[in-house]
């Protein structure tokens, strides 16, 4: 199906496979994709599998990434700064379409604890 994957949220293609303790979403983003800014919908993995593309940190950070890299985003929560953007902003890279698997953990993590999972 084609929509965000979070309220707010650019249209992406997306199929969902529901797991007992995560949900795994394969999407595909299209050639000059870019999102809006959003915090991650729950703590996940991402793994590109084809593609390249980035994410744009509250404080300015830029990082791009392609097959072989992983990424956890944990931004929930996150206070606005002065434009209202919260989270992180990203998007695609080059001129092939980003597609990704991303593993959304039903659990939320603890905060201000060593251990950060039950």
């Amino acid at each position: 199906m084609e929509k965000g994957i979070a309220p707010d949220t650019s249209p992406q293609w997306l199929s969902k496979l529901k797991q007992s303790g995560a949900t795994i979403t394969f999407t595909v983003l299209p050639v000059g994709w870019v999102g809006n800014w959003h915090e991650n919908p729950k703590p996940q993995w991402i793994i590109p599998l084809s593609g390249r593309w980035f994410v744009k940190t509250m404080d300015g950070q830029r990082v791009e990434m392609g097959p072989g890299e992983i990424s956890f985003g944990e931004d929930q929560g996150t206070k606005a700064d002065a434009q209202g953007n919260k989270g992180h902003l990203s998007g695609t890279v080059g001129d092939a379409p980003a597609v990704l698997v991303m593993v959304q953990l039903e659990e939320n993590p603890t905060f201000e604890q060593s251990c950060r999972f039950k």
